[in-house]
């Protein structure tokens, strides 16, 4: 049968390039059934709620804070090595149009444990609708893409191996979803130390919640204990945050 030969755009390299660094990472999945129904309700409550992923990403990165092996890294230069960093950096994939083609981009976010819920979720938004080519991680990832394979390839090389670059450019945890799509990934892949992913939530607020993880770096019982703490956050600390944010906006509004 006679078909046709597509040529490889951008967006298709720019997934080629991250399995190719992924497929060699000795990653796991460890999943635990979360009960999040105190942040779930929380987050209703809101009038103007703070995107899912915002409230994950600043809930595992106050989770890293307590597990210093999640923001750690298993690097080769100047020889294998781990490398520990003092805060937490989100690499959070958002898929956007580009030149007419779905594409997977990713926006870096320093410390998200420092953020604000609502300047999270603004920071979150804005990658997700101002135009590609506003955003400075969207514009640096086509720059890249952009170079001949070898020396992208090498540019990607340095910059997971490079531990005081790494974080900067990499991030030290992935955050990627389609839950709202009703669908789930079962173990994405990834070339970062672990990768924080979700299912659907349900209406009385459970999720499947898994963090793929890499085994050179850490053993999969810490991985579920960061789990069962990233649930007592939720539904703590970070729920807290959100009947904070309401109880601020109606005084206000009353003022």
């Amino acid at each position: 049968m006679r078909g046709r030969a597509i040529r490889l755009s951008v967006p298709r390299r720019m997934v080629i390039d991250l399995l190719h660094f992924a497929t060699v990472v000795p990653t796991v999945p460890v999943q635990r059934r979360m009960s999040i129904g105190p942040v779930a309700a929380a987050r209703a409550a809101c009038q103007d709620r703070p995107r899912w992923t915002a409230i994950f990403a600043k809930g595992y990165a106050l989770v890293a804070r307590e597990f210093p092996d999640l923001r750690r890294a298993y690097l080769k230069i100047p020889w294998p090595h781990l490398y520990e960093y003092p805060a937490s950096n989100a690499n959070i994939v958002i898929e956007r149009d580009y030149r007419g083609e779905p594409s997977l981009f990713s926006i870096t976010v320093k410390d998200p444990a420092a953020y604000a819920l609502r300047d999270l979720s603004r920071l979150i938004q804005h990658a997700t609708t101002a135009p590609v080519e506003d955003i400075k991680d969207y514009r640096r990832m086509l720059r890249i893409t952009g170079l001949p394979l070898p020396l992208r390839r090498l540019v990607w090389w340095l910059g997971l191996n490079i531990g005081r670059q790494r974080a900067n450019y990499f991030g030290t945890f992935g955050l990627s979803v389609y839950s709202a799509l009703n669908a789930e990934s079962l173990h994405p892949l990834t070339p970062l130390t672990t990768l924080l992913n979700y299912g659907v939530i349900s209406s009385d607020g459970d999720v499947n919640v898994r963090i793929i993880y890499d085994h050179r770096v850490m053993n999969g019982a810490t991985v579920a204990r960061a789990l069962g703490r990233l649930e007592e956050i939720l539904n703590t600390v970070v729920a807290e945050e959100l009947r904070s944010l309401e109880e601020s906006r109606r005084k206000s509004e009353k003022a």
